[in-house]
């Protein structure tokens, strides 16, 4: 054996996976992507499938092309540990999924109206869509068409798929709560959305919603150009707040979905506005501590992660 390549030795972590070797050797200055290449050939098995794991402290293995063996802390005799993770799915896919819902849903249920909701007066027909609730629809539908069109040409995904059974958790926040729950309350015939519009909230929540979208979009052109296409590496995000919080896509995304409240005035709104800003608030939480742990003194730290001087 060379005095650059070890011998790993191989252990299944959950359920056994079939041919998988019991040894394997590889060099020392080979990027980790080539066990996970190696290994994933040698068992017939999707490469997106393998979680590595080393066996001395559970560290993961990274499947990355820009992380060597030897940085890893393998050593000759080392253990790791392989785990099947399941059928996956690529994380394009899923936010396609779960984006397209909402666009689905809202117009059908605008459209629908007269066979979903009871006639407020039987004696006059059913009452058209409001001002307020075209424009309900239409803010919604850009949002999340700018979400499908992000997904399919500005998104560097760090993950290329995730397991196939989390799309129906993920999707159920869009499809559910953004999706039939917000629609069925937005455009029922007597929302406040039915009402005369009131240019005190409406005019403030467009312009807080436009705002919310450029931004948002312009953070995610940013957080795009720290990786090339189809690379993993990783960057230090600068520019248009990032020196102020962790994660401004996050906050604008957030400006946004609070001008479609004040347009909307809903309930049905609201939880899914908060359901959405609890999330972004634990991502962007492990983002500011996985920046710290991954880049040091380079990092400028970040007092708050979404909302300057709040979190």
């Amino acid at each position: 054996m060379s005095s650059q390549t070890i011998t790993l030795v191989i252990s299944p972590r959950g359920k056994p996976i079939k041919t998988l070797p019991q040894e394997s050797e590889v060099a020392r200055n080979a990027p980790a992507i080539e066990l996970y290449n190696h290994l994933a050939a040698a068992s017939g098995t999707s490469v997106h499938r393998l979680r590595i794991t080393k066996g001395s402290d559970g560290q993961l293995v990274p499947n990355r092309a820009d992380v060597s063996i030897k940085q890893t802390g393998l050593m000759d005799g080392s253990r790791i540990f392989v785990k099947d993770l399941g059928p996956q799915i690529s994380w394009q896919t899923v936010f396609v999924i779960e984006y397209l819902g909402p666009i689905v849903i809202h117009p059908l249920v605008y459209l629908l109206r007269p066979y979903i909701y009871a006639s407020p007066n039987k004696h006059f027909p059913f009452p058209a869509p409001s001002s307020l609730q075209t424009l309900s629809l239409l803010l919604l539908c850009l949002h999340f068409v700018k979400r499908e069109f992000e997904t399919l040409f500005i998104h560097r995904f760090s993950a290329a798929t995730m397991p196939l059974r989390n799309i129906f958790k993920n999707s159920a926040h869009y499809w559910i709560v953004g999706g039939l729950n917000m629609a069925y309350w937005i455009y029922r015939p007597n929302a406040p959305t039915a009402k005369p519009m009131n240019v005190y909230f409406t005019i403030p929540g467009i312009l807080l919603f436009f705002a919310g979208e450029i931004g948002n979009f312009s953070s995610h052109l940013t957080l795009r150009d720290l990786r090339s296409s189809g690379g993993k590496e990783r960057g230090i995000p600068q520019g248009f707040w990032f020196e102020h919080v962790t994660c401004p896509n996050y906050m604008f995304e957030t400006m946004a979905w609070v001008g479609v409240f004040l347009v909307t005035r809903d309930l049905a709104t609201v939880i899914f506005l908060l359901e959405s800003v609890t999330m972004m608030c634990i991502w962007a939480k492990k983002k500011e501590s996985n920046y710290r742990k991954e880049f040091g003194d380079k990092y400028k730290r970040k007092r708050h992660t979404i909302l300057p001087g709040i979190y």
